[in-house]
């Protein structure tokens, strides 16, 4: 397989979670190119300029200007957060008909360029739109990566070590499925350093009820927040960062991304959130997290909502 090649991160999509995303890879230093594309010109350009200001004080040089799909030609990665925004009281899965039409139109454009990186989709609902963006743009399914469950696993291990008393670092456990109302805990397979919860919680068994409350604060954070402030960006954006930290490193690190399964948990022709072995090629591989009776049964519901909404699109 020939390795994605260069430095270069496009941007298409410059609302919250584009700009601040933008923010967080200026603060990381991580590429060497760095384009802004978005309907609104002159809000591109604004923070073009913004972050431009800012360089004297970031870990290294980088190139930030306003382009068009044009730009795309010669870029190793793509990071897709255009689209309608998830509005109060509307599920993910409720924009799928808005953004799946503006996709096909932004992705023919990009593709047209001769775009022959890797993308990396945000934008939701991100499994759908990511197995759109894989049959729209023809890319191998290796190099069409969506966000997938990245923030849900990082809200779940944040709450999990607060309740413990650790850094969330010391916390090994994954969020699975649906970026959405039915992702799932994988709680048969969480540990922290290495001891599993199980024990963790025969040990502290006045933590055990907790742990519901855990999970339904984690499937329903982007409501409260999206309540509270409008939008959800600044976690989303600091997972978009680190994928991206992990494909132009070739870092072989485990995320939970967006991945697609060919039989991978029983499934195929879905792209769902997953761990995954990311590297400067993309998904190097998925990887087939064991999982209890109940997991397995809640998985495959996860998967079975997926497929009822986009098979109306793609059938």
């Amino acid at each position: 397989m020939e390795t994605i090649k260069g430095n270069k991160v496009v941007l298409v999509g410059n609302g919250a979670v584009g700009s601040s995303y933008a923010f967080s890879v200026l603060n990381q230093g991580i590429c060497d190119e760095f384009v802004i594309i978005d309907l609104n010109e002159e809000k591109a350009r604004g923070d073009v300029m913004d972050l431009n200001h800012g360089l004297l004080y970031a870990p290294s040089p980088m190139n930030i200007y306003a382009g068009t799909y044009a730009d795309c030609h010669d870029a190793a990665i793509v990071v897709l957060c255009a689209g309608a925004a998830q509005k109060p009281g509307e599920t993910r899965l409720d924009l799928v008909s808005k953004n799946m039409k503006i996709f096909k139109a932004i992705i023919d454009e990009i593709m047209a360029s001769g775009f022959d990186g890797i993308f990396v989709v945000a934008t939701n609902p991100v499994d759908i739109l990511t197995y759109a963006t894989w049959k729209f743009s023809g890319l191998p399914q290796e190099r069409v990566i969506g966000s997938g469950t990245i923030l849900d696993t990082a809200r779940f291990r944040y709450l999990l070590s607060k309740e413990f008393d650790v850094a969330p670092s010391s916390v090994h456990a994954n969020i699975i499925g649906e970026h959405g109302d039915s992702e799932l805990a994988v709680w048969s397979g969480a540990n922290i350093a290495g001891i599993s919860l199980k024990k963790m919680l025969e040990d502290y068994p006045e933590k055990k009820g907790r742990m519901d409350d855990i999970y339904i604060n984690v499937r329903d954070a982007a409501y409260d927040i999206i309540k509270a402030k409008g939008a959800t960006y600044y976690g989303v954006a600091m997972g978009l960062m680190r994928i991206t930290k992990a494909i132009l490193g070739n870092q072989d690190v485990i995320l939970t991304v967006s991945a697609k399964l060919d039989g991978q948990y029983g499934h195929e022709d879905v792209y769902i959130g997953v761990p995954a072995v990311i590297n400067r090629n993309g998904i190097r591989q998925i990887i087939e997290s064991p999982l209890s009776v109940a997991e397995q049964q809640q998985f495959n519901r996860s998967v079975e909502t997926l497929k009822a909404i986009q098979a109306p699109f793609f059938n």
